[in-house]
C-alpha cells in the first residue's frame, strides 16, 4: 500500500511538471550591446540626508527602464526606479527614487537589523564590477529606512554576506515613494589604475508587498542580480589613483565575569583589555589584515538546537574577523569542510579561548586568488589545551570565463601543556568549479588529512552537479569520508561514510494558476548513506514533496512525506534516549505554512508526525513575530518534541526549546537586542542582552550581558547541581580610515 502511494505521488509530480512545460520565462542571453549609464563629476562634497537637494543631483543624467523578474518574467515593473550617479575626488554617490502609489503606507520593513534578508524587505541597491571581469562584484543595498546591507560575490555562487564596508546611506519616505542617497568612499572600493574607466554595474529593486523584483539590466529570473555577465556598463568613470587605503580599528574592553554553583558565588574577575585590527589595501587586488589581542565580545551567541539525528550539527561562524573573505577559504559544503574557523578560539563546547593575534593576506585578481591566514591561540587551563598555532594557505586559479581550480593546506600545531603531549595535524586539498553551461555546473573537492602519532591519515572527496533554469532545478552530490579522516581544523558530519544525495523539482507556473500564486515546486530527493569501509547500507531518506506552493507575497505551503530506512550498528543517544542497534523502517509526514514575513505580524509553523526508529515522534516548530513599527520587533520561537516509546527503554518524553527575542531601535545605528533560550533537553538557560551604538561608520560602543545556566545531575546527592556563568562587557571600537 505504501509503495502504491509513493508511485502515485511520483506520477502526480511528473504530470504537473510536464503539463506546465509551456509557461512564461526562458534563459535569454545578456543584452548586447549592454545598457550604459554615466556619472556626473563634481567638485563639492554632498550632505547625505536622503533628499537629493543639491543642484548637482538635478544636473546628473537619469537612468531608469527596469526589467521585471518576479512575479512574472518580462516587461516593466508596476513602479519604475530612477537612478542618478555623481562622484568627486573622495566619494562615489548614488541617488535612487523608488516610486510607489501607496507612499509610506506601502513600505515593508519588519525591523532595522543590518544585513537584512534580501527577500523579506523593500530594497534598492547597486552591484559594481570595477575590473569588468564579469565574475566578481561588490554590492551596496538599503531599504526605505536606511538600513545597510552589503556583500561580496564571486561567480554569483559564493557570497561573503558578512563583509561590512565603510559607506553611508540615508533615506526619506514620502507620499509618492522613497528616496535613498548613498555615499561610498573610493577607499572602500578596489579598482584598477587609469584615468577613465568602464565598470560593470547592475541595479536591483524589490517591492515586497507586490512580490516584485526588477533590475536595470535584464537577467533571467533563474539567476540572481550578482550574475555580472548580465550587468550594464558604468561608462567613463574617473576615479582617483588608488592611495594608501589603510584602516585602523583599535578597541578598549572591560569585562566582569562571575561564576556561581548552586547559587553561591565561587569566583569573580574583572579584566580590562586593549587590542584592535589593521586593514591595509596594499594594492587594488591585495589586502592585509592584522589582529592583535583579538576579542569577539560583541558577536552573537549560538542559538541552541536539539539534534534528532546521529550526525554532528554545524553551528555558523559569527565572528567578524573570520567572516570576512570566508568564501575564499570555505571549501566543501555544510557537511564537510577541511577548514572551519570555529575551531580557532573556541572550545568544543563553544566557550571562548583567548587569541594573541593573527594575520591574513588575500590577493584576488582576474587570473587567480591567493589567501594566507595565521593565528596564535593562547593556552587554556580550563580546556587542558596548550598554546596552538593555526595556519591556512589557499590558491585558486581562474580558467576560462567561469571555471576555477585550486588547492588549500591547513596546519595546526598544539604545544605540550598540562601533562598532555603536543600534536600536529594538516590537510591537503584540491578543488574545482566548472560552469559546463549557463544552467549546468560541477564542483569537486578531494582532501587528505595527516596527524602526528597514530591515526588521522585518511581522506575525503565530494562531487556535486547542479542544474538550474527558469523551469527546473536538479542536483547530484556524492561524498566519501574514510574512517581515519581527521581534519582538526575542519568539520565533518560523521566518519566512515559514503553519502549519495540526488533529486530535483519542477518550477511550475501554469496558465491556470490563481493570481495570488507565484509558482509550484513539486519534487523529490533521495539522501542515502553507506559505510565507507565495507559499503554496508546505513541510512536512506526519500523526501517527496508533491505540494510546495509559493504565493506572490512570499507565503508558502508545503507537504512532504519521508520514507526512512535506518541500520543502527552501535547504540547512540538522541536527547538522552538511547537508540539500540537494529534495522528500522518508518515514514515521517511533514507539513508547514509560512506567512508573509514582511507584514507587521508574521508566523511560521511546521509539524512533523509519524514513526521514529522503534517508536513515534511528533514535532511542532513555530515562530511568531510582531513588528508594529520597524523600530520595535518581538519574536518567539518554540519547538516541542513528543517521543512515544522510543529507544532501548521504550521511553516517552517531551522536550522543549523556547526562545523569546526583542529588538528595540531608535534608528539603524542605535539598537538594543535581548533574547532568552530554554533547552529542556540540556537543562540549559541562556540570556543575551546587547546594546550597540554605531556613532560613526563602523565605530561602535557595545554593552553586553551574557548568562549561561546549566543543571547537571549529581549521582551522589541524587539532585541537580546548578552552574551559572555571568559576563558583563563594555567594548568601544573606533575606526579611522587613511
Amino acid at each position: 500500500m505504501k509503495l502504491i502511494l509513493l508511485y502515485n505521488c511520483l506520477i502526480i509530480s511528473l504530470l504537473i511538471g510536464f503539463s506546465t512545460l509551456a509557461q512564461d520565462g526562458y534563459i535569454f542571453p545578456a543584452q548586447n550591446p549592454p545598457k550604459e549609464i554615466s556619472g556626473l563629476k563634481i567638485k563639492e562634497n554632498l550632505t547625505i540626508n536622503g533628499r537629493l537637494e543639491e543642484d548637482s543631483w538635478r544636473l546628473a543624467p537619469l537612468a531608469n527602464g527596469f526589467f521585471k523578474q518576479f512575479p512574472d518574467q518580462g516587461g516593466k515593473p508596476k513602479f519604475d526606479t530612477q537612478i542618478k550617479i555623481l562622484y568627486n575626488k573622495k566619494n562615489l554617490y548614488f541617488g535612487f527614487f523608488c516610486p510607489d502609489s501607496l507612499g509610506k503606507k506601502g513600505v515593508r520593513v519588519p525591523d532595522l537589523q543590518r544585513d537584512f534578508d534580501f527577500f523579506e524587505y523593500d530594497l534598492v541597491g547597486v552591484s559594481l564590477d570595477p575590473f569588468l571581469d564579469k565574475r566578481n562584484s561588490i554590492s551596496f543595498q538599503t531599504n526605505p529606512h536606511g538600513v545597510q546591507r552589503d556583500l561580496l560575490t564571486f561567480d554569483d555562487a559564493f557570497f561573503d554576506r558578512e563583509w561590512d564596508g565603510f559607506w553611508k546611506v540615508r533615506t526619506t519616505r514620502t507620499d509618492s515613494g522613497y528616496v535613498a542617497e548613498m555615499q561610498i568612499p573610493w577607499a572602500t572600493l578596489r579598482y584598477p589604475k587609469g584615468e577613465k574607466q568602464d565598470w560593470g554595474i547592475q541595479f536591483v529593486r524589490r517591492t515586497r508587498r507586490l512580490g516584485e523584483q526588477s533590475s536595470w539590466s535584464p537577467y533571467p529570473r533563474a539567476y540572481n542580480p550578482y550574475r555580472m555577465p548580465y550587468a550594464g556598463i558604468l561608462k567613463g568613470i574617473e576615479p582617483p589613483t588608488p592611495s594608501l587605503n589603510l584602516r585602523v580599528q583599535p578597541y578598549f574592553l572591560t569585562d566582569y565575569n562571575r561564576q556561581f554553583e548552586n547559587g553561591n558565588l565561587v569566583s569573580d574577575k574583572f579584566t580590562p583589555k586593549l587590542g584592535g585590527e589593521i586593514k591595509w589595501a596594499i594594492t587594488p587586488h591585495t589586502v592585509l589584515d592584522v589582529t592583535f589581542n583579538t576579542d569577539f565580545a560583541q558577536a552573537d551567541v549560538d542559538r541552541q538546537v536539539q539534534n534528532l539525528t546521529r550526525f554532528s550539527v554545524l553551528f555558523p561562524e559569527r565572528r567578524q574577523f573570520f567572516l570576512e573573505n570566508a568564501t575564499l577559504f570555505n571549501l566543501g559544503d555544510s557537511f564537510n569542510q577541511p577548514f572551519f574557523s570555529r575551531k580557532i578560539g573556541l572550545s568544543e563546547n563553544g566557550n571562548p579561548i583567548g587569541l594573541e593575534g593573527g594575520v591574513r593576506l588575500v590577493n584576488r585578481n582576474l587570473k587567480q586568488s591567493f589567501g594566507a591566514l595565521l593565528v596564535r591561540q593562547r593556552q587554556s587551563e580550563e580546556n587542558d589545551l596548550g598554546a596552538t598555532n593555526f595556519g591556512v594557505l589557499r590558491y585558486s586559479k581562474n580558467v576560462g570565463k567561469q571555471n576555477r581550480f585550486g588547492t588549500m593546506i591547513t596546519f595546526q600545531n598544539t604545544e605540550e601543556a598540562f601533562g598532555k603531549s603536543g600534536f600536529s595535524n594538516a590537510t591537503f586539498s584540491v578543488d574545482g568549479f566548472i560552469r559546463i553551461s549557463e544552467p549546468f555546473s560541477w564542483n569537486f573537492m578531494v582532501t587528505k588529512s595527516q596527524t602526528s602519532g597514530d591515526g588521522g591519515d585518511g581522506f575525503t572527496a565530494l562531487s556535486g552537479f547542479d542544474f538550474e533554469n527558469n523551469n527546473w532545478n536538479g542536483f547530484l552530490k556524492t561524498s566519501i569520508i574514510t574512517q581515519d579522516y581527521n581534519p582538526s581544523m575542519g568539520f565533518v558530519y560523521g566518519s566512515n561514510l559514503i553519502n549519495t544525495n540526488f533529486g530535483g523539482y519542477r518550477i511550475a507556473r501554469p496558465k491556470w494558476k490563481p493570481k495570488f500564486m507565484r509558482q509550484m515546486d513539486p519534487g523529490m530527493m533521495l539522501d542515502m548513506y553507506h559505510r565507507a569501509s565495507d559499503g554496508k547500507f546505513q541510512q536512506a531518506e526519500w523526501i517527496i514533496f508533491p505540494i510546495w506552493i509559493i504565493a506572490n507575497t512570499g507565503n508558502r505551503l508545503t507537504a512532504e512525506f519521508v520514507p526512512t530506512w535506518q541500520v543502527v550498528d552501535e547504540a547512540f543517544p538522541i536527547v538522552g534516549i538511547n537508540i539500540k542497534p537494529e534495522n528500522y523502517f518508518y515514514t515521517r509526514y511533514n507539513f508547514s505554512y509560512r506567512s508573509d514575513q514582511s507584514k507587521a505580524f508574521s508566523f511560521v509553523v511546521r509539524t512533523e508526525l509519524g514513526g521514529f526508529y522503534d517508536g513515534k515522534l511528533s514535532t511542532l516548530s513555530s515562530e511568531l513575530r510582531y513588528s508594529p513599527v520597524p523600530n520595535i520587533s518581538a519574536k518567539v520561537t518554540y519547538t516541542r518534541n513528543d517521543f512515544d516509546e522510543v529507544g532501548e527503554k521504550k521511553e516517552s518524553k517531551v522536550t522543549h526549546l523556547f526562545s523569546p527575542e526583542i529588538r528595540l531601535a531608535l534608528n539603524p545605528r542605535l539598537q538594543l537586542t535581548s533574547f532568552y533560550q530554554h533547552n529542556s533537553a540540556a537543562n540549559r538557560d541562556v540570556w543575551n542582552v546587547r546594546f550597540a551604538w554605531e556613532f560613526q561608520p563602523l565605530s561602535f560602543l557595545y554593552l553586553v550581558y551574557n548568562s549561561n545556566n546549566n543543571q547537571v545531575y549529581n549521582g551522589s546527592t541524587k539532585r541537580f547541581d546548578s552552574f551559572r556563568n555571568e559576563l558583563s562587557i563594555m567594548k568601544l571600537t573606533y575606526l579611522k580610515q587613511f
